[in-house]
């Protein structure tokens, strides 16, 4: 009996195990959901092509950041490197880091 007990018990946790990872890889994660106005000193966006570098202006961080709150990872992708279209990085800057170092 104990032997079936402990088999089961190590089933049931096996499949709740095997359910997480599988909705983290479906559901994706929001790596900015915390991110807050306060946490960004400033901004770039760059285009490519064609090579064409900005600043984005402070009024305009807070819409970046409520866009931010959405964005939905799933999984790695470097697809943009085999990509013909164009590209745009945004440089997110925070000057108050408390690193460690």
């Amino acid at each position: 009996m104990k032997k079936k007990t402990l088999l089961l018990i190590i089933a049931v946790i096996i499949l709740i195990g095997g359910i997480l990872l599988i909705g983290k890889v479906f559901m994706g994660e929001k790596p900015f959901k915390d991110l807050r106005v306060s946490d960004i000193s400033s901004v770039t966006v760059e285009l490519y092509p064609p090579d064409i570098k900005t600043v984005v202006n402070n009024d305009e961080i807070k819409e970046l950041v409520d866009i931010l709150h959405k964005v939905v990872v799933y999984s790695q992708d470097d697809s943009y490197t085999e990509y013909n279209g164009q590209a745009v990085i945004f440089n997110l800057l925070n000057l108050q880091c408390k690193c460690n170092t």
